[in-house]
């Protein structure tokens, strides 16, 4: 296909919002791949280059927060490994499991999600992994990263924003270290997935790399907010990003009801 000044104009501002916000709370694919759907690449060059730009805006957010040390390593790394099989296992799931039954579960938790992230005010504000020894941060860490590895394979959309909750809530990480150990979980998974979709020809390089570009100054700025503000923007771009996921995910479900 023809790639014209118009469609990279209107490509790159987008991909470079979405860098932004992902490299905050994840879920900049919500913002991307409808971006690239938008300017007429057809649906698997749209999923190929989408994480071809991505891919590339994860690593720098990850460099980022690495550089501002809000990266538990042991963990991430370990829960990166643990992503890349849970991914496998999600992809063979997505094979035998109508994923309709997925959506109405998350149509129904995210709503939760958001109420007890906005009634807990200091929810994320403490680390609270300190506490705890490096074995039962590491166990928990590669069990996040094996289930939202499997959900990344399975179905997909939000699995960053996902993977942010579970560190946290769970793991016990305050949000800024989550955002920091999500970046090397998802790269992990992103790289895994782009080597299949540049196997099969399915990345326009030609909009994929301004739109990289774009993406890594979008993804080296908001990891840089998020450092260096922390909870105070992480929090309020985590609920937004948690309600424009609910409402994708509300739209699929009533078209794939209506089919």
């Amino acid at each position: 296909m023809q790639i014209t000044m118009t469609m990279l104009l209107t490509i790159c501002p987008l991909v470079f919002l979405a860098g932004f916000v992902d490299s905050i709370a994840g879920g900049g694919g919500l913002i991307s791949l409808p971006s690239y759907l938008f300017i007429g690449l057809p649906p698997h060059c749209a999923l190929g280059t989408n994480k071809f730009s991505s891919s590339f805006g994860t690593l720098i957010a990850a460099t980022r927060y690495a550089k501002g040390k809000q990266i538990h390593y042991k963990s991430a790394f370990s829960a990166a490994i643990a992503a890349l099989v849970g991914s496998y296992l999600g992809a063979w799931l997505a094979l035998s499991i109508n994923e309709i039954f997925l959506s109405i579960l998350l149509v129904v938790l995210l709503p939760m999600v958001a109420v007890f992230t906005l009634v807990n005010k200091k929810f994320g504000e403490e680390n609270k992994a300190l506490n705890f020894s490096d074995r039962r941060v590491i166990a928990l860490s590669v069990g996040a990263g094996l289930l939202l590895g499997a959900y990344d394979g399975f179905f997909g959309p939000g699995t960053g924003t996902f993977l942010i909750l579970i560190l946290t809530g769970l793991v016990g990480f305050d949000l800024t270290t989550a955002s920091g150990n999500a970046k090397i979980i998802n790269l992990a998974s992103n790289v895994a997935a782009l080597v299949v979709f540049i196997n099969n020809d399915a990345v326009v390089f030609a909009v994929g790399v301004p739109a990289a570009l774009c993406g890594m100054l979008g993804g080296w700025l908001g990891a840089g907010f998020a450092v260096k503000n922390k909870s105070r923007i992480i929090r309020p771009v985590f609920i937004g990003v948690v309600a424009l996921l609910f409402l994708k995910l509300l739209w699929d479900l009533f078209i794939s009801l209506n089919v």
